[in-house]
C-alpha cells in the first residue's frame, strides 16, 4: 500500500489525564469536602495527582509518552497525533471515577456530571479528532440512564462503564437490573466501552512482586472473557440486539480459542444456555468489538476467526505499550501483505462505524 492511498489511523484506545482540581472546577464548592473524602477513601485513583504521572520502577527506557503535555493538553495532543500519523483518538481517562463517585455522601450526581464535563471541555478543542469516553457510574441505574441521555444530548460519542461491577459492590451485568441502562444506550446508538484493569484476584495477597505483575499483566485482558460471557450467555444481546460494546485493551489473540470452546459447549456439550437462541459466537460478532495494540501473529493468522469487522487497532498513548511516535511505520510493518480492505477496517473503518466518526 503506497503512501498516496494509505488510510487514516484511528486509535480506539488512547488516554487523557485530568486532575481532581479540574473536576472540582465544574462542581459547586459546597460539595468539595465530600468529593475529597471519597477520593481519599480510594487512595486518589491512578496517576492523577500532580507529580504522579511518571513511569513505575523497572520501566525506564521503555517506549512510552507518559509525562508528555499531550496526555492532558488537547492542543499538545494534536501535535503528538500529527507526529504519530494518527487522525482520531478515542480517549479514556487515566483514572476510574466509578471507584469513588458512589462514595460521595453529598453531591455524587453533581460530581458525576462535573467529571464528565471536564472530559467535554478536553474534547471540545476538536470533537472530530478527540473522542472522549464518558464514564457512567452504575450504582444507581436511573441516574446512569439520565447521564447517558445527557451525554448524548451534548454530542458525546462514547460511554465507559466499569468492567467488574463486583468491585463496586454492584450486581454483575447478567442481572436484569441493568436492562433500562442497556435500553438507553441502545437507543442513543452510542457504544458501551469497557476498559480492562486488573480483575479482582484473590490468588495473591498483599503487594505483588514485579515478576508476579509480569505474570498477571498479560492475563488481565483474558479475564474480561468472564464479562464477554456474561453479556452473551445471559441474553443481554438477545434482548438488546443493537447494543454495541467495545472491549478496550484485552487484545485479540485469545478470542478464537475462547469462542470455539463456548460454541462447542452450546452445540455439542448440551450446556443449558437457555437465554440465547443462536451460537455464542453469533452475538460476539454482532455486538462486540475488541481493541489491540500490536499483535502481528493474530493479525496475520487469526483475523478471520477473530472477525475482521470486530478488531480495532489502537496506540494506547501514552502508556508503556504505546506505539507513539512511530504508529504509522509500525502499522505498515504489521499489516504488510494484509488485503487493503481488511487493513482499512481494522485500523479505522470499524472504529468509524462504531463511534459514528
Amino acid at each position: 500500500m503506497t503512501s498516496a492511498v494509505r488510510e487514516r489511523l484511528v486509535s480506539a484506545d488512547s488516554h487523557v489525564r485530568v486532575t481532581h482540581d479540574a473536576v472540582k472546577a465544574h462542581l459547586a464548592s459546597k460539595f468539595h469536602d465530600d468529593y475529597d473524602a471519597a477520593v481519599d477513601a480510594v487512595g486518589g485513583g491512578v496517576a492523577i495527582r500532580e507529580g504522579m504521572n511518571t513511569m513505575p520502577r523497572g520501566f525506564e527506557g521503555v517506549r512510552h509518552a507518559i509525562g508528555r503535555p499531550g496526555n492532558h493538553d488537547p492542543l499538545e495532543s494534536h501535535k503528538d497525533m500529527d507526529q504519530d500519523g494518527v487522525d482520531v483518538e478515542v480517549c479514556y481517562c487515566e483514572f476510574s471515577a466509578f471507584r469513588y463517585l458512589y462514595l460521595i455522601k453529598s453531591g455524587w450526581r453533581e460530581a458525576t456530571q462535573a467529571f464528565n464535563d471536564t472530559l467535554v471541555q478536553f474534547a471540545s478543542a476538536d470533537p472530530k479528532r478527540l473522542i472522549a469516553s464518558y464514564q457512567i457510574p452504575i450504582h444507581d441505574v436511573a441516574v446512569a440512564v439520565d447521564e447517558v441521555h445527557r451525554i448524548a444530548e451534548l454530542g458525546g460519542k462514547s460511554l465507559q462503564l466499569p468492567v467488574y461491577p463486583i468491585e463496586l459492590g454492584a450486581p454483575d451485568y447478567y442481572d436484569h437490573i441493568y436492562d433500562p441502562l442497556w435500553g438507553a444506550i441502545e437507543e442513543t446508538e452510542l457504544p458501551a466501552c469497557f476498559h480492562i484493569g486488573l480483575a479482582p484476584i484473590s490468588y495473591y495477597t498483599g503487594e505483588l512482586p514485579l515478576f508476579a505483575q509480569g505474570t498477571i499483566q498479560p492475563m488481565s485482558g483474558m479475564f474480561t472473557s468472564v464479562q464477554y460471557g456474561n453479556f452473551i450467555l445471559s441474553g443481554v444481546f438477545e434482548r438488546f440486539p443493537q447494543l454495541k460494546t467495545v472491549w478496550v485493551e484485552p487484545g485479540v489473540g485469545w478470542i478464537p480459542w475462547w469462542l470455539f470452546h463456548l460454541d462447542e459447549m452450546a452445540t455439542k456439550r448440551n450446556y443449558p444456555f437457555d437465554e440465547i437462541r443462536e451460537a455464542p459466537s453469533f452475538y460476539y460478532r454482532r455486538n462486540m468489538f475488541t481493541t489491540f495494540i500490536h499483535e502481528p501473529f493474530a493479525v496475520h493468522n487469526l483475523r478471520y476467526e477473530i472477525g475482521v469487522e470486530n478488531m480495532m487497532w489502537s496506540t494506547d498513548y501514552p502508556h508503556p505499550a504505546c506505539t507513539w511516535p512511530d504508529s504509522r511505520q509500525l502499522v505498515d510493518e504489521e499489516f504488510v501483505g494484509i488485503p487493503a480492505d481488511e487493513r482499512e477496517l481494522i485500523v479505522c473503518g470499524n472504529a468509524t462505524r462504531v463511534w459514528g466518526l
